[in-house]
């Protein structure tokens, strides 16, 4: 970071996970950096307005107040059914967007998702309908897909640890994934508003790699632990069923239909890599998804294993 130039940044999302990473790195890069967040958000040394995100008229009155050099957006549907995708994966970023082009802002900063490659989700169709307009925006702009977060990898570790198995989707081989941990998400997401070689550019981006399976994941946690792996497979043809029921009981039940979208978010995840996909070999590539960081997935569970041993 030692060729950053500060730059005047609004960030949404800071009260997220990432967004809170990057809100971090945005201070330590000495950024001046505004951001708009729901009530209860605290985030020192920046400058924190509460205010509804998609709410385009609050969104323009924090930028006609200050002179804005980059928008920086980590905003993302909670749930990812079709209504709450379309509406913040889409509609927000898009009110953003022109607000930030109404004000004269000049880079917007998108953090996107690597599954959008391969879309089959509305979560994944309402982000690809906003980059498409972010590309088209006349702003420098930078479309970061990051790889799985340590954070979605992570919720196994309490079953395993209490002496559970881990839970396989088939033989635990269907999917790879580079890991890449919150802080070296953050540093590179906020390295793109410096960056010429970001710019203007979708941004896979892995941590530092190798790609690895369940399996592996489920290895490397019993290893740590001491323990001889045990396992437990799941077919995905259960999820199969389970989302044709649900389907059909969704033409009938708004609820019904949001656990049906639940499923095939599920399913996905369960069945397809979090890697670049290769679309003229029409395979997931490992060895062009891009590395970066040092964070490992193993140090990870490293430490939350030992958070674990040292509570009361």
């Amino acid at each position: 970071m030692s060729n950053v130039s500060p730059k005047r940044v609004l960030l949404f999302g800071a009260s997220g996970t990432i967004g809170g990473a990057v809100l971090a790195q945005l201070l330590v890069a000495g950024h001046e950096t505004t951001c708009i967040t729901r009530s209860g958000f605290s985030g020192e040394g920046a400058r924190i307005v509460q205010a509804d995100i998609t709410d385009r008229a609050s969104i323009a009155q924090v930028l006609a107040e200050t002179r804005f050099d980059a928008v920086i957006s980590c905003i993302a549907s909670r749930s990812g059914v079709p209504d709450d995708a379309w509406a913040i994966d889409y509609a927000a970023n898009s009110a953003i967007l022109k607000e930030a082009q109404a004000a004269g802002v000049g880079q917007f900063v998108l953090l996107s998702a690597i599954c959008v490659q391969k879309p089959q989700l509305a979560f994944q169709q309402a982000k690809l309908a906003f980059e498409a307009e972010l590309q088209a925006s006349g702003l420098t702009w930078s479309i970061i897909r990051p790889t799985a977060f340590f954070k979605s990898l992570s919720g196994q570790v309490a079953r395993v640890a209490k002496g559970k198995p881990f839970l396989l989707f088939g033989n635990g081989e269907l999917t790879r994934c580079k890991p890449i941990s919150d802080a070296d998400l953050s540093r590179f997401i906020v390295s793109a508003l410096d960056d010429p070689a970001k710019h203007n550019r979708i941004l896979p981006i892995g941590g530092p790699g190798p790609a690895i399976s369940p399996k592996e994941q489920g290895e490397m946690l019993f290893g740590i632990l001491g323990k001889e792996p045990r396992y437990r497979s799941i077919t995905p043809r259960l999820m199969d069923l389970a989302i044709a029921a649900l389907s059909l009981a969704g033409r009938f039940s708004k609820r019904a239909a949001a656990k049906a979208e639940y499923a095939r978010i599920g399913r996905y995840y369960a069945t397809e890599s979090m890697l670049v996909w290769d679309t003229q070999r029409q395979v997931y590539d490992a060895d062009a998804t891009p590395e970066f960081g040092e964070d490992t997935l193993e140090a990870h569970y490293s430490n939350l294993l030992a958070l674990r041993r040292n509570q009361p």
